[in-house]
């Protein structure tokens, strides 16, 4: 009996021993401090344990491939829908089975391999002294010679844009894509330059009179401390684009398992815990952003200063399809 006692406590221990040492390796290209607890949280629901690799997308992706098969990644979490399709296209992702993911993220969300938790929109901002608001209503009107000298933007090369040429050569066709293209071309106030942030900040000074910026950019100036961002955010408005028609644009935040994970059931288990409430809540309201899930609710004062609007239901695989196409019409039209 003392044997059987032992014995007995031995394996518990044991098991005890295995559950603590279970561990998660992620590879993460957010950088938001808001995402601290998103991790901490998960570990005191689970025990499992995060070891976190973060860095640029590029850098992530080639180290993963360097790696192969003997990669410790099990997740790669990133943000736009471009960067989630390159890892995808690179062979890194394994599709997975999970009811959770498949009954709270929308099918227009996810792929079979990679899925998203947030989703952030892009909107037009427009200096209200220079620009009336039912002149930018479209994204095509951002085309419209009336804006000549009057249009900012990042580079045509980044992600951000190259999403929204995707949606628009999906919605539209190619042709229609690259006219759109040298209209903003030749509007432009400045050659392309700088973030979202820049821009509004270019637009609230006069510099331009429009531009384009992913929301949570918006929403975290609406939220600053700072006087004089509180002062610069009032000398500009933002539009919804496309409300008529087939709604704003939206692009994502999200991941997926690595095929050569060597930690899966827990690389899952992190993957359904993100489309939790509470992870929800946190991976979304804390960069300014809207829960994948629909169900869920954010308190967020500068999201709802930004209003309803009509979100753009184009399937994320779509973005990724059109990624090539959209950087050859931006280079045809001179969109450097």
């Amino acid at each position: 009996m003392k044997l059987k006692t032992t014995l007995l406590a031995t394996a518990i221990a044991s098991l005890a021993f295995a559950v603590q040492a279970e561990e998660l390796n992620l590879y993460s290209a957010r950088h938001y401090q808001t995402d601290e607890a998103l991790y901490s949280n998960f570990t005191k629901q689970t025990g499992i344990k995060i070891n976190r690799i973060e860095g640029k997308e590029d850098e992530l992706l080639e180290r993963i491939k360097n790696e192969g098969s003997n990669s410790p990644a099990d997740i790669f979490l990133t943000v736009d829908a471009a960067r989630l399709a390159k890892a995808h296209e690179l062979g890194l992702f394994t599709p997975i089975s999970s009811k959770v993911l498949e009954s709270r993220i929308p099918t227009h969300l996810h792929t079979d391999d990679w899925y998203s938790f947030s989703t952030r929109a892009r909107v037009i901002i427009y200096n209200k002294s220079s620009v009336k608001a039912e002149d930018v209503q479209n994204y095509a009107d951002l085309a419209n010679p009336k804006l000549k000298g009057k249009f900012c933007s990042r580079s045509g090369s980044h992600p951000y844009n190259l999403s929204l040429m995707a949606s628009v050569i999906a919605h539209d066709g190619e042709a229609k894509a690259e006219e759109w293209a040298k209209g903003m071309v030749a509007n432009f106030a400045r050659a392309p330059k700088g973030g979202d942030t820049d821009q509004i900040k270019a637009v609230s000074a006069g510099e331009c009179g429009v531009a384009l910026s992913n929301t949570y950019y918006v929403a975290r100036l609406l939220r600053s401390t700072k006087v004089e961002e509180l002062k610069m955010m009032e000398k500009v408005g933002v539009v919804w684009p496309n409300q008529a028609t087939t709604g704003t644009h939206i692009n994502v935040s999200g991941g997926g398992v690595l095929k050569t994970a060597p930690n899966k059931a827990a690389a899952i288990k992190f993957m359904e815990y993100l489309a939790s409430d509470e992870a929800q809540r946190y991976f979304a309201d804390g960069n300014n952003e809207w829960p994948a899930v629909e169900s869920v609710k954010v308190a967020n004062p500068a999201l709802d200063a930004l209003g309803k609007f009509k979100a753009d239901t184009l399937p994320v695989k779509n973005l990724a399809m059109y990624q090539t196409k959209a950087q050859m019409i931006f280079d045809r039209a001179g969109f450097k």
